[in-house]
């Protein structure tokens, strides 16, 4: 299959081409119709031009690779701030939460203090009053 995701014929799209071009026009030294075949310098230059092609196709797929490799890994950094994020704001409630119970906490005890106050004074002017009764 070619990088479109076609097959060829051959297996791979410069085989196929240099066996058809060589066939045409006289290939391989004796196949050519009696005309003269393709030299040995053809030959290599159309395998250095194949290993070449797939030097390149590997590179770039160590590339796309790699791409990917980089992606799961920003993906799982991304995934580990939001979770410590969500863990930030989770104990930023609680906290609030702890503040407002003990805002509550502190208006009780400031109403449990003032009656407390108020019973006191009132006892004392009891007392007061109750000196000046038996006094006079």
């Amino acid at each position: 299959m070619n990088s479109n995701g076609v097959s060829s014929f051959f297996g791979s799209d410069w085989l196929g081409a240099f066996l058809i071009i060589a066939v045409l026009f006289g290939g391989f030294g004796g196949f050519g119709m009696g005309r003269g075949g393709v030299g040995p310098e053809y030959v290599n230059d159309a395998i250095n031009n194949q290993t070449t092609q797939i030097g390149l196709r590997d590179v770039l797929l160590s590339s796309a690779n790699n791409n990917y490799e980089t992606a799961q890994l920003i993906n799982g950094q991304t995934n580990a701030l939001m979770q410590q994020n969500y863990a930030n704001q989770i104990n930023a409630i609680q906290g609030f939460n702890t503040l407002a119970q003990a805002i509550s906490d502190l208006g009780y005890h400031m109403d449990t203090c003032c009656c407390s106050i108020k019973t006191q004074m009132l006892q004392d002017k009891y007392d007061a009053l109750a000196e000046q009764y038996r006094t006079a």
